[in-house]
């Protein structure tokens, strides 16, 4: 396929001047100030996902930074909310969770991302209680992709409950306790009937997946994205990300795949060859239509994108202009 420039300029037109800052790593890492780096390698191994080069450096240079820059938002949206529960004279109403939408490609590491920033936040003392859930809980059951017709499109905006992942991230965000998410089982790559999650009032709510940014539409007039309060995008070339998810379709199939309960067992038996052919037709098929119609296009409605290059390493940063 043609490669897709990930400057900035590009992320709008050519002849549009970008709304976004950018930033190297270098000048990034320098933004963290004295902010402590509270992990320790054992602990950044535990973020690590398959394939992904994660270190302390990474960590301490590129959401370290980020960590900083969100605490800064989310005081600032405290503060704002108290404003105006004075002006409403409500001063006794809770102040709304703070909101975090990641989005990116299969594979291009956005729960990584997720998972360490859920770790960094919750050190702040202004937001100690953070929750992560991702969309996969929100996905149409498989019967029901089969039932429509759409099992092939897994992963596509049309196989989501999105009123359901709204009604979420409503309750969320109206400060109300017990908010539950489906559990989805990646082992046999399905919902869990009756099995889920509880959600009860956090300091910061992050929401991770595929197409978080989608804006509404007629169909859909109010889109989870218009809940956010800060998103980000985790971007890099596609050439890049169909490496990566060969790779660890690899790694997959030879540990995950093996399980008898595994909806993929039967790929365990595969011949490398065989196995990287499969996951090159999935990538082309099914990953990559995703990524063009559908995850891409938001980009630009991030606050803030990673730039990944060829080693799994975010060398840029581009930060919406205030």
């Amino acid at each position: 396929m043609a490669e897709y420039p990930t400057d900035t300029r590009a992320i709008l037109r050519p002849d549009v001047i970008s709304p976004f800052t950018e930033i190297d790593r270098n000048e990034w890492a320098r933004l963290a100030g004295e902010t402590p780096m509270p992990l320790r390698e054992a602990e950044v191994e535990a973020f690590r996902g398959l394939g992904e080069p994660l270190d302390l450096a990474e960590v301490s240079e590129v959401y370290r930074p980020i960590s900083r820059l969100i605490n800064q938002y989310a005081i600032g949206a405290r503060e704002a909310h108290s404003r105006v529960r004075r002006f409403l004279h409500r001063p006794d109403e809770t102040p709304s969770p703070f909101v975090i939408g990641i989005a990116g490609s299969v594979a291009v590491g956005k729960s990584t991302v997720a998972r360490i920033l859920r770790d960094l936040l919750a050190r702040w003392p202004e937001t100690p209680h953070v929750d992560l859930v991702t969309t996969d809980g929100f996905l149409l059951p498989n019967s029901e992709l089969e039932r429509r017709g759409i099992a092939h499109r897994k992963g596509f905006p049309e196989s989501y409950d999105r009123r359901a992942l709204l009604r979420f991230v409503s309750q969320v965000k109206n400060g109300l306790p017990g908010a539950k998410v489906p559990h989805y089982n990646h082992l046999v790559y399905d919902i869990v009937p009756g099995e889920f999650t509880t959600v009860n009032a956090p300091d910061i709510l992050i929401v991770e997946g595929l197409n978080v940014l989608q804006p509404a539409s007629m169909a859909h007039p109010l889109a989870v994205s218009d809940l956010f309060d800060f998103a980000i995008y985790v971007d890099a070339r596609a050439s890049d990300i169909e490496r990566w998810f060969q790779d660890r379709f690899l790694r997959l199939q030879k540990a995950a795949f093996t399980n008898p309960d595994s909806h993929f067992r039967r790929f365990a038996s595969l011949r490398e060859d065989e196995a990287r052919a499969l996951a090159s037709e999935f990538w082309h098929n099914i990953n990559e239509p995703n990524l063009v119609e559908n995850i891409r296009p938001t980009r630009a409605r991030a606050s803030l994108v990673l730039r990944k290059e060829a080693n799994h390493r975010v060398q840029k940063v581009l930060l919406r202009k205030q």
